[in-house]
């Protein structure tokens, strides 16, 4: 794929996307990152019909986009980064207003519109005007009126931007569900967690080329090592700490490196040959994110 924008009055074209190759297997929680200006939402637009490219094929479960492009459409739902809904609208008349863009009749479109209403938690916002909605019901209705055509293919750019911590583990959970009843989701996001929570494969795009893509567990596994956060049953003294491998030490906590492809029961049986038990490990860093920022070297 690739898409060039033509430059202004004395200036150069630019060249967004330079020959991205993406295959994305039906049924995937797949992840596409890229710094702002990568290439992403250029990419996204492209395949939801909103940006026209300048050369290659895109297939939508075996749809040529260039001979069925509304075949090919019928198959997505987006959610774009910016609310672009009706601020004035209640809530259910504006899930049901998008099924009618997708020729559902009225009685079909509200149906389905109560449906995903509820399962987003939203029922009983909906008949609140969309603007009095928190930030993250906005996101929500957002999802739930991607949805309502019951697409194949979710599309999530940046979802959980400005979304607070507990509507964010919720979101979570609801994608999950989705992915696991056979809906394919592409996702976009900053919070690199997520990727490393809800995603089995991922792309990494930087200046309109793939930089890296692989399974997410293969493209960790690539890493120099990685640094276990451990809780000890007590404060290691300074022979437990150098048998056990411990950079630093406050208390009962140490932070410990493995190298990569090493099993972390390996660094549990030293813990425990140095005469102490485990009762808790967490990563010390955020795995996705240091592959990231390695890309950017």
């Amino acid at each position: 794929m690739r898409k060039t924008y033509a430059g202004g009055q004395g200036s150069q074209p630019v060249e967004a996307l330079k020959g991205v190759y993406l295959s994305i297997e039906e049924g995937d929680f797949f992840a596409l990152l890229g710094a702002n200006g990568a290439g992403k939402t250029t990419l996204i637009n492209i395949t939801v019909g909103l940006v026209t490219k300048t050369s290659g094929k895109l297939k939508v479960f075996g749809i040529d986009q260039d001979i069925d492009p509304d075949g090919a459409k019928s198959q997505i739902g987006v959610v774009p980064q910016e609310f672009n809904f009706n601020f004035f609208e209640k809530v259910r008349d504006i899930v049901i207003t998008q099924g009618g863009f997708y020729g559902m009749n009225r009685d079909e479109a509200a149906a389905r519109a109560d449906e995903v209403i509820k399962d987003l938690g939203l029922w009983d916002k909906r008949d609140t005007v969309s603007m009095r909605l928190s930030g993250g019901m906005k996101r929500r209705l957002m999802i739930a009126r991607a949805l309502v055509h019951r697409p194949k293919l979710l599309i999530l750019d940046e979802p959980t931007a400005g979304v607070d911590v507990e509507l964010r583990r919720g979101m979570w959970e609801y994608l999950v569900k989705l992915n696991k009843e056979g809906m394919t989701i592409l996702l976009t996001t900053h919070y690199l967690e997520e990727v490393e929570q809800l995603c089995r494969n991922m792309t990494i795009i930087q200046r309109g080329e793939v930089v890296k893509t692989g399974s997410v567990s293969a493209l960790l596994a690539e890493g120099s090592g990685m640094r276990y956060r451990l809780t000890l049953n007590a404060t290691p003294t300074k022979e437990q700490a150098q048998k056990i491998g411990a950079e630093e030490s406050n208390g009962p906590v140490v932070t410990v490196p493995l190298a990569a492809g090493v099993p972390l029961d390996t660094l549990i049986v030293k813990v425990r040959e140095a005469g102490l038990h485990v009762v808790d490990v967490a990563h010390a860093q955020n795995r996705v994110e240091e592959l990231y920022l390695s890309t950017l070297k």
